[in-house]
């Protein structure tokens, strides 16, 4: 995981650069009040001469919008290392604050939005009247900054009185001077020049305008950088302005209309570097403790039992580990399969008491029937196979009687032989089972069976013997 040292190290770097560059801070020694006295006090050794700028933050809370907060520069009195002048800022408003020395802007550090409290006298301001600042400034394309983008600062010249300059404030983090570039003439945007902000994506920077009439008297205005639909870095650097961690510049005094204040009471030139060497302490015991909790994660997943392989589903009987108990698969009474039982002889034929029977030939009409007799496959059961020839009329095999028993018309008992035996043709029987379902539970019991048989053909087998 070679993310967690890279990041403890930029965060590192960071502090300690900011520390070692500035070398001091500052401190509020009175509370932000409406017209009363702002004291500063510089802490650690700086080169003097020292000077403060207060810059307007946020919204004005009076009435109507009317914007009575001017930028303020206040330089120190020769070497001296601390500063009081009138606030002349209306109660619920903010300002950030920027202390400087003779080395450059912002060395002293910056502070976060600090908030003015109420006080009973509203003399210093006009809530009626607008302020403006001496002259104002552009950037094209308006109204944005892209990191890594470069954007065009300009202004009309007629109103500047000589060079102009500008800042970049990032409230609680790190102010640096613009460099002016080379200055070029545009139509419609007067004179400018370019520039591309170093400045990490998502920090709120302030760009202040002054000239040779001191910092500020150009005013400011605050942007949120982005990042643009293609983000480029290639301008960045570890040295580019971001907020740098630890406790802001300026001690403890009020961010908001409560009172509530920053952390920090005791500001200390190396605060940052200490707060930032603790903040990379318990980063590093970050780290140790999620990479002790991914190996145990590791280790249980290896010993913990493998899960279990696929088994066949049971469509029909469910899963064995299934609490619930298995369905009632069984039919009704009156749907069970029964077998069909053969029921003894009633009567037994004489006819077909030879193994091997006669044939007789019947002549009706134009057609000869031949009867064949042959013994039983089941004994002298009536349940028979019967043999049928017909030459001519594919009629029904069973000949027609009269009321004495013989054949109808004219038939003649005709004994007749053959060279070779018909082929004995089997006459399938079809046994019907009616029943009656019923209820699934009948009260009354069960019912009797039904069962049809085909006919024996008994008496008329017995009449063409006699005749």
């Amino acid at each position: 995981m070679p993310y967690f040292p890279q990041v403890l190290k930029f965060a590192l770097y960071l502090a300690l650069s900011s520390s070692l560059v500035s070398g001091f801070s500052f401190t509020f020694t009175s509370q932000p009040q409406q017209c009363s006295n702002l004291s500063l006090q510089i802490t650690g050794s700086g080169t003097p001469p020292y000077s403060v700028l207060i810059i307007p933050y946020g919204p004005t809370p009076l009435p109507n919008n009317i914007e009575a907060r001017t930028i303020v520069y206040q330089e120190f009195s020769g070497d001296s290392s601390s500063v009081s002048f009138q606030l002349k800022y209306p109660t619920n408003s903010q300002f950030v604050a920027v202390v400087s020395d003779s080395t450059g802007f912002g060395t002293g550090g910056t502070s976060v939005a600090a908030s003015v409290m109420g006080t009973s006298d509203s003399s210093c301001y006009n809530a009626t009247q607008n302020v403006s600042p001496a002259f104002p400034f552009n950037i094209s394309p308006p109204n944005q900054l892209v990191q890594c983008s470069a954007s065009r600062l300009w202004w009309n010249s007629d109103q500047v009185q000589g060079t102009p300059n500008f800042q970049g404030v990032i409230p609680g983090g790190q102010s640096f001077s613009i460099p002016v570039g080379q200055v070029t003439q545009v139509a419609d945007e007067g004179s400018g020049f370019n520039w591309t902000p170093a400045v990490r994506a998502g920090s709120t920077l302030m760009i202040v305008a002054g000239d040779n009439r001191g910092l500020g008297t150009g005013g400011s205005e605050p942007y949120n950088v982005q990042a643009g639909l293609n983000p480029n870095s290639s301008c960045l650097t570890n040295n580019s302005p971001s907020s740098t961690a630890g406790a802001p510049a300026g001690g403890a005094y009020p961010t908001n209309s409560s009172g509530d204040e920053t952390g920090s009471s005791t500001p200390h030139p190396h605060s940052s570097h200490l707060t930032c060497t603790s903040g990379g302490v318990i980063g590093g015991l970050a780290a140790i403790a999620i990479l002790a909790l991914a190996g145990f994660y590791i280790i249980r997943r290896k010993t913990s039992p493998r899960s279990q392989k696929e088994r066949p589903v049971d469509l029909l009987q469910g899963d064995p580990d299934d609490n619930e108990p298995p369905p009632n698969t069984e039919l009704p009474q009156y749907y069970q399969p029964e077998p069909f039982l053969a029921t003894a002889p009633t009567e037994v034929s004489s006819a077909y008491a030879q193994e091997d029977g006669g044939r007789r030939s019947f002549v009706s009409g134009s057609n000869l029937l031949h009867d064949s007799l042959p013994a039983s496959r089941y004994g002298t059961s009536d349940r028979r196979q019967s043999g049928l020839t017909t030459f001519s009329d594919p009629r029904s095999a069973t000949p027609e009687l009269d009321g004495t028993g013989a054949p109808s018309g004219s038939m003649t008992g005709l004994t007749s032989s053959r060279k070779s035996p018909m082929p004995r043709q089997l006459r399938p029987v079809n046994i019907i089972q009616h029943e009656d379902a019923g209820l699934s539970n009948p009260e009354d019991g069960e019912q009797a069976e039904t069962i049809e048989l085909p006919p024996a053909y008994t008496n008329i087998r017995k009449t063409l013997e006699q005749s």
